[in-house]
């Protein structure tokens, strides 16, 4: 399976395929603000499935959890479209890495939103935020440095 890509996701390691669906948008004939974070959140399990996070948490307890998020709209989306979500590793911390988005619309050719999520490694099993496994921080850092 080959993975489109757009000029405006050339830095980002991970991108993620999807369509709108017609259940998406709201009575404005618009994909709902709030279905946004749901691409989001598809493109980010993504990644940390590659960095190795989710393998962790099942493993040992030790996985991710979101503190935050936010979303800049730049443009509509409707159905029919398809679209490319770019995930990135911002800002990494020794309990937390922030995860930049970029969502591509094949409708617009186009950059339709920006958004960001601050991830904190949670352990699980103590109730209480942890350091980022080492095995998982070495990862993000390969993954990262493989786009410079």
């Amino acid at each position: 399976m080959s993975i489109m890509t757009h000029p405006e996701l050339a830095a980002f390691p991970v991108v993620v395929e999807m369509d709108v669906a017609w259940g998406d948008m709201d009575a404005f004939a618009h994909v709902n603000n709030v279905v946004y974070f749901r691409y989001f959140e598809n493109a980010r399990i993504a990644y940390l499935d590659r960095v190795g996070w989710m393998r962790s948490r099942e493993e040992t307890g030790l996985g991710p959890i979101v503190a935050s998020t936010s979303a800049r709209y730049r443009k509509p989306l409707s159905y029919p479209d398809h679209l490319l979500v770019g995930v990135r590793a911002g800002e990494l911390q020794s309990d937390r890495v922030t995860i930049e988005y970029r969502l591509v619309s094949a409708r617009w050719d186009a950059v339709a939103t920006d958004g960001q999520a601050v991830v904190v490694s949670f352990d699980y099993r103590q109730g209480r935020k942890a350091p980022i496994p080492d095995a998982v921080r070495a990862a993000i850092i390969e993954l990262e440095g493989a786009r410079q």
